[in-house]
């Protein structure tokens, strides 16, 4: 049974991104809202952004704003001035806010961080994906490990913080394979590391590469022996294991990221970008080209909408902040949400917590260190 006292009355968001599709090219692996080698639509682009965001039809101050893609730094210099003045004109930058952009090392020049900078980002996100040749290859990423050192070195003279993006579990990866790749990253003391286990989405070349037999996903133990060994050596080194993904300095948190995993609400634009404003979510399509054609046109963007009920915003929020190695105060959840923990979950919980994926420390429910390594097979049985 279901014990709630759920109340309609939502915050008004503090957050914004906004999504830049552009790459010079599209990675096998690679499952984002991206188009590779139009550069000649990206003047029609920022146009489109202008007309979806005059729909807010005033500013929206916010903490965190977000400049992701796809590559934001593929825009030239002009292309990208525009891009942060749009952006900051309807999502203005509260004082001490955090600023991101996402980036490709091989983007990365002085001049480029400096026009970060002069407009205000204080939080560079590089995505390195690993400092070895033929993991790069794999990958088809466009860059090397001197090219990623150069990008750190040059975002350092302008940017406060500095994360990087790192990929394992690749097929015929090895344990020594990751353990440089750590040690790379950690020789260049950034601020913040992201590590993913590679995935096999449908519709990416990647996926129907397996398919055809052509490449095999590695083994799931070794896969875990990875996973513990980032947790071990990032932990040693100092950095903050405060997501099951993400690892941090002091003070050095995507604040961003914990907006999403706080289930709080954030506004968005542009292709397939997602926004939760009152309860409603809503997604852009995700063909660029379709979404150049609607708004250019007068049309609305959206491809889905769905207005959650408290129930389930409920629990989409335990999820996500059960992916915070802190996990969910039982007594801030029900008062955020007006359900109890135990009246969602009740027979999921019972069995996680007799299985040992999942603990209560004082009135913290949060996931062990068994749980963090097959968190995703457990989220269905929440929501």
């Amino acid at each position: 049974m279901v014990v709630a006292t759920p109340s309609a009355t939502w915050n008004v968001p503090r957050s914004a991104y906004v999504h830049v599709p552009f790459c010079a090219h599209h990675c096998g692996y690679c499952n984002f809202t991206v188009i590779a080698g139009r550069g000649d639509l990206i003047d029609n682009y920022l146009q489109a952004l202008r007309c979806e965001l005059l729909e807010l039809k005033f500013p929206r101050p916010v903490d965190t704003l977000f400049l992701g893609g796809g590559t934001p730094t593929q825009l030239n210099t002009n292309e990208l001035r525009s891009l942060l003045e749009l952006a900051l004109t309807w999502f203005p930058l509260a004082e001490g806010g955090e600023f991101s952009v996402e980036a490709n090392p091989a983007d990365v020049e002085t001049e480029t961080i400096d026009l970060l900078a002069d407009w205000g980002v204080n939080r560079l996100s590089l995505g390195a994906q690993s400092f070895q040749l033929h993991k790069l290859k794999t990958l088809e990423r466009d860059h090397d490990a001197a090219k990623i050192h150069q990008a750190v070195e040059v975002a350092r003279t302008r940017i406060a913080s500095v994360s990087l993006d790192l990929i394992f579990g690749l097929p015929n990866e090895s344990l020594t394979d990751w353990s440089q790749d750590l040690q790379g990253a950690l020789a260049l003391c950034p601020n913040h590391l992201s590590t993913y286990g590679l995935t096999y989405e449908k519709g990416t070349r990647f996926w129907n590469r397996l398919q055809r037999g052509q490449i095999q996903k590695i083994a799931e133990e070794t896969e875990r022996e990875m996973f513990e060994l980032a947790i071990d050596h990032l932990t040693a080194a100092g950095l903050e294991h405060y997501e099951i993904s993400n690892f941090a300095r002091p003070h050095h948190r995507c604040r961003h990221n914990e907006v999403y995993w706080s289930g709080a609400e954030y506004y968005a634009a542009g292709a397939g970008a997602s926004r939760f404003v009152n309860g409603l979510r809503e997604t852009n399509h995700r063909s660029v080209v379709n979404y150049l054609r609607l708004v250019l046109n007068g049309n609305s963007p959206v491809a889905e909408r769905e207005q959650l009920a408290p129930e389930d915003a409920a629990r989409e929020q335990l999820v996500f902040g059960l992916r915070r190695l802190a996990g969910v105060d039982r007594h801030e959840f029900h008062q955020n949400t007006g359900f109890t923990i135990e009246g969602l979950i009740a027979a999921p919980l019972e069995t996680f917590l007799k299985l040992g994926l999942l603990e209560w420390v004082q009135n913290r429910l949060r996931l062990t260190r068994e749980g963090l390594m097959v968190s995703d097979s457990l989220w269905p049985e929440f929501l």
